[in-house]
């Protein structure tokens, strides 16, 4: 006997009500998961608020605040949202804003990672931002003060506290120490 499951589409996943969790939707499936800490937060905007500046100063596109979602896949549904997302002034141009997900993913997504999250589920989460079409994905680690920076799976940078976090060509100019980030 068979169980038939319902999968959640992106437009069923966006009326859900807020509350004390927040939702990510994985090839269909419901993800429900708690509120992030204060720590957490603190270090999304150490590294939000000068990437905003430095892409507002310099034109390059919007940076997005945390749990903006994006869908990366359809037929089944992918919905992510990461703590902070950046898409190009070219890519804007392609959609414009809308008042939904975002379809595709940003050009840059970054992870704080939770003490909940395991590394198993942290790189199945920067696998699926890079399969759906990021170009780069930071994950800043808390735990061991360090930031990776993916261009892909096997092209891993790991910046400690003494190093500088730069935009590369996707960010041209941006740099932040690594140690500015942490409290």
């Amino acid at each position: 006997m068979s169980i038939a499951t319902h999968l959640m589409t992106a437009e069923e996943l966006i009326k859900l009500p807020g509350g004390s969790c927040r939702y990510e939707l994985v090839k269909g499936e419901l993800l429900t998961m708690p509120l992030a800490g204060e720590e957490h937060g603190v270090l999304i905007v150490n590294v939000a608020v000068p990437l905003a500046l430095h892409v507002r100063r310099n034109d390059l596109g919007i940076v997005y605040g945390a749990e903006t979602g994006f869908q990366i896949e359809s037929n089944p549904d992918t919905v992510l949202g990461p703590d902070i997302a950046f898409v190009s002034k070219d890519r804007l141009k392609e959609n414009g804003i809308s008042s939904g997900y975002r379809l595709g993913a940003p050009d840059l997504a970054v992870e704080v990672i939770s003490p909940r999250d395991s590394s198993k589920r942290v790189e199945q989460k920067v696998q699926r931002w890079l399969a759906g079409g990021a170009l780069t994905v930071w994950t800043v680690d808390p735990k061991t003060r360090t930031v990776k920076v993916y261009q892909s799976m096997s092209s891993v940078t790991v910046l400690g506290e003494t190093e500088v976090l730069t935009g590369g060509t996707l960010l041209p100019g941006f740099k932040l120490p690594v140690a500015e980030i942490f409290i």
